[in-house]
């Protein structure tokens, strides 16, 4: 099928690479002409594992170009997917109207009979505010959410469980058919508002669970009990189930999932709907952020001149995004106490944060520290032996490690005090 993939960051890019893997013809396309030159130097906008083989690949073999001329791209498409990723602000808030106005933008370009798939993070509704600025166009939509995940957005797209997808017209369903029948045939049909709402739904679950088990795990931490030990109890209960997202740790950061709790707490207040229970679950997040803050107030006390360091500086392991680190959050924090911060992180050579020394091996950024963050899992981090990280260390050697990504290291090394998410010193 000839497709046009429009806005090329984390999630154009990785859809259109992947569709053209499987064998369609595909044309990315962005307003934005830096993005396509750097595209064309195969340098994608966001690193992500095995993405750039794979852009290269594809590109050679003749199923895959970029531009940022709107009338190329779209001219013989017959499927349109826009793929912006939704900016959103510090508060979780979703710039709806950027993506609204880039479609709109390129409508007049759209071929008659084409079919614009949405896979856009936006609030219900959106696909058919879009359909009404499309009106007499001759262009039908659709809906499918996104479910990539950073550092395994590849397999997730080409190796999905299932994928949901809401068409208006029915006659539209073997052209999505035929668009996934490379990757699955299990295609879960629903209305578009439907398809709209499960993104929402979902990702307000999986938020849900994460707030509760951290609030579960700071009780933990407070009565003697382990946060491990009870979600073991939780997961081998059958109405449960080992998959539940209900691993006490750091506190969901990125947007992702914040942002569709925002989108239904918004919802909800539009149509006089109390969420009273979702509309909770950002504020336990919220609060549940400064779990690394108090813990270092608690252990260290004052940090006017006292040496930190922090491991891991990333979004998450695999990428070299800094945007809404809860890592970088925690840096500012810590200057602004008047700390002296010391970094490492494998993907980032240069940070634009005043007061935060970047080192380029994790023992030198520990060296002499009081007390060690542990923020983005890099596998990196498991091969350094603890007795290694506890001698890097000076004062009473505290390690925080919410996760307890390091425990196979430390969590019996009685020389530090290693403290995690759900569970008392």
């Amino acid at each position: 099928m000839k497709v046009c993939v429009a806005g090329l960051w984390h999630l154009g890019t990785v859809t259109a690479a992947c569709l053209a893997s499987g064998g369609h013809k595909v044309v990315g396309w962005d307003a934005n002409e830096q993005t396509i030159e750097a595209l064309a130097r195969n340098e994608p906008p966001v690193s992500e594992p095995g993405l750039a083989d794979l852009v290269t690949r594809v590109a050679e073999e003749g199923r895959l170009r970029f531009t940022a001329d709107a009338a190329d791209a779209l001219r013989d498409a017959e499927i349109v997917w826009i793929a912006y990723d939704t900016p959103v602000d510090d508060d979780d808030s979703a710039d709806v109207d950027f993506v609204l106005r880039s479609v709109e933008s390129i409508l007049p370009h759209v071929a008659t009979g084409a079919l614009v798939l949405i896979s856009s993070q936006l609030p219900v509704g959106s696909t058919g505010e879009l359909e009404r600025r499309a009106a007499g166009r001759g262009v039908s939509f659709g809906y499918s959410p996104e479910n990539l995940r950073l550092g395994k957005a590849i397999e997730t797209f080409t190796k999905p469980d299932r994928v949901v997808a809401g068409v208006r017209d029915e006659r539209d369903r073997p052209r999505v058919a035929e668009l996934l029948a490379p990757f699955t045939a299990r295609i879960e049909w629903m209305s578009v508002e439907s398809a709209e709402m499960t993104k929402h739904a979902l990702n307000a679950f999986l938020a849900t669970s994460v707030a509760f088990i951290n609030e579960i795990a700071a009780i933990c931490e407070q009565v003697g009990a382990d946060a491990r030990e009870v979600e073991r109890g939780l997961k081998s209960e059958p109405r449960i189930g080992p998959k539940a997202y209900l691993g006490p740790g750091g506190a969901f950061a990125g947007g992702t999932l914040a942002r569709d709790v925002v989108f239904l707490s918004a919802l909800g207040r539009e149509h006089g709907v109390p969420t009273n229970l979702i509309s909770g679950v950002k504020a336990s997040n919220d609060a549940h952020r400064g779990w690394a803050a108090r813990r270092l107030r608690d252990l260290v006390g004052e940090l006017a001149g006292v040496r930190i360091a922090v491991w891991g500086l990333t979004y998450k392991p695999g990428t070299d995004t800094l945007r809404r680190s809860s890592a970088i959050e925690l840096c500012r924090w810590l200057v602004g106490e008047g700390a002296r911060v010391a970094a490492h992180d494998p993907a980032v050579k240069s940070i634009d944060v005043t007061g935060v020394a970047l080192f380029g091996d994790p023992l030198e950024a520990a060296r002499g520290a009081s007390a060690l963050v542990v923020m983005t899992e890099w596998p990196e981090y498991r091969t350094i032996a603890g007795d290694s990280i506890a001698n890097a260390l000076g004062g009473r050697k505290i390690i925080l490690d919410a996760n307890r990504f390091l425990s196979g290291q430390l969590a019996e090394n009685q020389s530090v005090v290693y403290a995690t998410v759900g569970k008392a010193l």
